[in-house]
């Protein structure tokens, strides 16, 4: 497969998970927005901005961090390169430049979301709830998705596409994480309380975790479990580790595809050895914030390695 074909495909499934990622970002947001503050708590929303770096940006063009206008940078917003308008615009534009590598199902789920966008940025904006918003976005990442899992052959291509996946929801699940702790600080009082418990089940909702969390720990939510469900368990479709996990399984077929290891390849296992050898305490003790800065971190080396290795030159 030529690079220019790989990095279209690796990019056209971020760019959809990033959509999703600013959707759920968003009901984050109004979730948390709706819970009952006390003295110390951050505005939430300029917290959500702080957590995935675009406070600066929003405030250059928007100024005040009120819910509106927020929903306007993460949705609507083509100045913002995250945002739903932009993302979905930028898969669709790359599944057109590599159309043959696609199947009619593929395109067509992608190709529907992109001209419903366009109807939706028509539609006058007291017309529209956030709810739907958020709903619209996740269905339809989820159309593609089960379209690419359902009819797409299971060669290089595919191998690419969950890739881009499996990097960008796990740098969107420890980010989603970070909301949390933003707006949390600096009130560290606040930890086991029953506002604290409740932005976590706000999180769990925002990320359609609720019900699995339940159903795989019952009884009372409380952060180390949240922590082992969001991070460290690999039933979670979710998790930090699951999404490692993913990476290092498609980085393994490419290099079998390919005959010889790499560097990626090298990166996502030894990622993986520090999830594994993770526990909740261990993660505390270190600090959630400074840990799911670290993955982010990490996650991100991975990805300039896939790009180095595999996506700037022609592969055989």
């Amino acid at each position: 497969m030529l690079s220019r074909t790989a990095d279209n495909l690796y990019w056209l499934a971020r760019y959809l998970e990033r959509a999703e990622t600013a959707a759920r970002l968003l009901e984050v947001g109004a979730r948390i927005s709706l819970l009952p503050t006390e003295q110390g708590y951050r505005n939430e929303w300029d917290s959500l901005l702080r957590s995935i770096g675009s406070a600066d940006a929003f405030a250059r063009k928007y100024g005040q961090a009120v819910q509106r206008n927020i929903e306007s940078f993460l949705f609507f917003d083509r100045d913002n390169p995250s945002s739903v308008a932009s993302s979905i615009t930028a898969a669709r534009e790359n599944g057109r430049i590599v159309r043959t590598a696609l199947t009619t199902q593929v395109w067509d789920a992608l190709n529907t979301a992109f001209q419903e966008l366009r109807q939706i940025e028509r539609t006058p904006r007291s017309e529209l709830e956030l709810s739907q918003l958020t709903d619209w976005t996740m269905r339809h990442a989820a159309m593609v998705r089960g379209s690419i899992d359902a009819t797409l052959l299971r060669g290089d291509g595919y191998n690419f596409l969950n890739l881009g996946y499996y990097l960008e929801r796990g740098d969107a699940t420890a980010r989603l994480m970070d909301v949390k702790y933003y707006v949390l600080l600096p009130r560290a009082g606040y930890v086991g309380t029953g506002a604290d418990n409740d932005q976590w089940m706000m999180l769990l909702r925002a990320l359609s975790s609720n019900r699995a969390f339940h159903w795989a720990y019952g009884g009372e939510i409380t952060a180390a479990k949240i922590a082992h469900f969001l991070i460290l368990n690999p039933q979670c479709p979710r998790s930090l580790i699951t999404c490692v996990a993913g990476a290092n399984n498609h980085l393994s077929r490419v290099a079998t595809l390919y005959g010889r290891a790499s560097q990626p390849q090298t990166c996502a296992a030894s990622l993986l050895t520090m999830l594994e050898n993770s526990t909740p305490e261990t993660i505390f003790d270190e600090g959630l914030h400074d840990f799911l800065t670290r993955f982010i971190g990490l996650t991100a080396d991975l990805a300039h390695s896939i790009n180095d290795t595999y996506l700037s030159g022609d592969m055989a």
